[in-house]
């Protein structure tokens, strides 16, 4: 379910009032923990945080227009979701994450390719979640979307 607002504070205003405080909490949590020189921006219309065409000019191969998409946070209409490009082409990461969750969380994962579902707002393992978000800075997620994603797409 992807929103139609054009700035993170309309996106933040239609979330439904029993979630607005744990989704702002996941909000603080990445943008504190995330590295420098990701930009918070609407994205594919959630809460997206993207590498700038300052920073690599290229942008989105399925769209250059688009800057380089990272992480995304959503108010799905049964979840609250985390979309994250680096667990998606990064086997290292994945295993980490998959490894790690069971300490942090008793619920069964919840997971696609780079989504990780919460649908019990109370169960999000938010010290995980910080963790995971700081793993992967600029450089080291434009060099794995340019061997794992841009390179394998045009070949």
């Amino acid at each position: 379910m992807q929103s139609s607002v054009l700035t993170v504070e309309d996106y933040l205003n239609e979330i439904p009032e029993e979630r607005k405080e744990v989704f702002q909490k996941l909000r603080d949590i990445i943008r504190n923990t995330i590295p420098e020189g990701f930009v918070e921006q609407m994205s594919y219309g959630m809460i997206g945080y993207i590498v700038p065409h300052s920073t690599y000019p290229s942008g989105y191969h399925c769209n250059p227009k688009l800057p380089l998409p990272f992480l995304n946070i959503a108010s799905q209409k049964n979840f609250i979701a985390i979309y994250h490009m680096g667990i998606y082409v990064n086997p290292q990461l994945m295993d980490w994450f998959v490894t790690e969750f069971p300490k942090h969380s008793n619920q069964k994962l919840d997971m696609g390719k780079s989504c990780i579902r919460f649908k019990k707002l109370d169960q999000i393992p938010f010290d995980l979640i910080a963790e995971l978000v700081g793993k992967m800075a600029v450089k080291d997620w434009i060099e794995c979307y340019e061997t794992q994603i841009k390179n394998r797409k045009s070949a």
